[in-house]
């Protein structure tokens, strides 16, 4: 097997006009996918930065081999892994994306979220998987019900339609920092959300494919603890911020 030519780590942007786009990739234990994500970013992306939180297998050395730039946050929780990203980025940075590290997002497909954020018709994009097309088994039923459930409150509470908490998603650099994320966990993509309502910000969706995980299980859905603790943080998130 012929491994994938390494990316540059300080890519110059194929598009005019095109602010800096720079990817932030919260990765624990995804040794075997995280060269492919990486593999598949387009290139309007000016750099991508992997957050190791704590893994225990190659995939920090993975990532570096890849292209990427390699930072660490050994204390685990996704909200902290993309807080940690946040501070590492270029101060020049106008636009960020958050991607899992897992592979079932599928990169390539990110053109769709940078397009409403290019019009300026949007201060943050979320991929829905419920919108696009999903792979058989790629969205577990506990994911389905937890996704219509929360976006039903964030509709009820806030004003503002979602049908997903999709991870894929991207917002420009200053959205990101008017609404000052803090969580640091299970509830950080639905705190986004809600924020970007509460401070009066534009939110949209775009369909996105989504792929059945080929290596181990959800670290959030995979569990019945994992799927527990999710559900309680999201559903408290939502509330404590529509006070």
């Amino acid at each position: 097997m012929v491994a994938d030519p390494p990316l540059s780590t300080s890519r110059r942007s194929t598009t005019t006009g095109a602010g800096k786009i720079v990817v932030v990739i919260p990765a624990l234990n995804e040794q075997v996918a995280i060269r492919l994500v990486i593999a598949d970013i387009p290139d309007v992306v000016h750099e991508v930065i992997v957050v190791d939180n704590g893994s225990v297998d190659d995939t920090a050395a993975h990532a570096a081999a890849a292209g990427a730039r390699v930072v660490h946050e050994p204390q685990r929780g996704y909200g902290r892994a993309c807080l940690t990203g946040i501070a590492a980025l270029p101060d020049d940075t106008d636009i960020v994306v958050f991607l899992d590290g897992d592979y079932s997002d599928r990169p390539e497909e990110m053109e769709r979220l940078l397009e409403p954020l290019r019009d300026g018709v949007a201060d943050l994009v979320i991929g829905s998987r419920v919108l696009g097309d999903r792979e058989p088994g790629a969205l577990l039923p506990q994911a389905r019900f937890g996704n219509a459930l929360a976006t039903f409150l964030i509709r009820l509470f806030y004003g503002v339609s979602y049908t997903d908490l999709g991870p894929f998603r991207a917002i420009r650099r200053e959205a990101l920092e008017r609404i000052g994320m803090v969580d640091q966990d299970f509830g950080w993509t639905v705190e986004m959300q809600v924020k970007v309502a509460r401070h009066g910000l534009r939110g949209v969706e775009v369909p996105v494919s989504y792929r059945r995980r080929h290596t181990g299980a959800s670290k959030v859905t995979g569990t019945l603890a994992g799927t527990f603790r999710a559900g309680w943080k999201i559903l408290y998130t939502i509330f404590l911020h529509a006070r």
